[in-house]
């Protein structure tokens, strides 16, 4: 991924959706004309997708297309994004481990990029989503206090958390498709105000959390 700039603690800053798959790259706005980016049948604004692991970048696909790409096993380039949402109850993360990570704000997100061979981490912030290198060890301490995390599938699944004392609310923990992710950052890109994103981001994440909320189902080994 490249960057363009520095940020505090390590972290690169640049436009969200350069620095997190390119996603928006030569992608025509959504609409009924809109086409898989496979085989370039018509699709319309509500269809599914696949990752390039090579590229980085989110694909809108077909049914068809993204039926290719759902063998878990397989070592293909692309992988489909499953539609899948947990919750984690009893999610164990307090602020010394958070603040062990380096991200100084309360909402981040995780995934596994199996070309790095590492956990990575973005976060929000008045300049656009920024990457933070995660400390080496941190992020395993997090997962070894949480086994179900381990249930995360790379690169098309993440970890979204907001924390307590700097979000409303306890300690919130999803599994989430990836593309979500995508969505979410591009919005609070739009909704950003001031230093902490102001009324408006702060009203978008509670109706995003929300909806995760009514769509999650407890992780398995976890209690409800």
């Amino acid at each position: 991924m490249t960057a363009a700039g520095s940020s505090p603690r390590g972290g690169r800053t640049a436009n969200p959706l350069a620095v997190l798959a390119r996603v928006s790259a030569a992608r025509p706005e959504p609409g009924a004309d809109e086409r898989c980016e496979m085989c370039a049948a018509d699709i319309g604004e509500q269809h599914q997708h696949v990752v390039d692991l090579v590229g980085r970048g989110l694909m809108c696909t077909c049914r068809p297309c993204y039926l290719l790409f759902t063998a878990e096993d397989a070592e293909l380039r692309y992988r489909a994004v499953p539609d899948r949402y947990l919750s984690f109850p009893g999610f164990a993360l307090f602020a010394g481990q958070w603040d062990e990570l380096e991200i100084p704000v309360g909402l981040a997100f995780f995934f596994t990029n199996s070309m790095l061979g590492r956990t990575v981490a973005f976060y929000p912030g008045p300049a656009g989503a920024t990457e933070s290198e995660l400390p080496l060890g941190a992020w395993d301490r997090v997962v070894d206090a949480n086994p179900a995390l381990r249930l995360l599938r790379p690169d098309v699944e993440a970890l979204i958390v907001r924390m307590p004392g700097r979000d409303n609310g306890g300690t919130v923990a999803h599994l989430v498709p990836i593309d979500r992710c995508y969505e979410l950052v591009g919005s609070l890109r739009m909704a950003w105000r001031g230093f902490d994103g102001g009324q408006e981001a702060r009203a978008l994440l509670d109706a995003f959390f929300a909806d995760l909320a009514a769509r999650s189902r407890p992780a398995p080994g976890t209690v409800p």
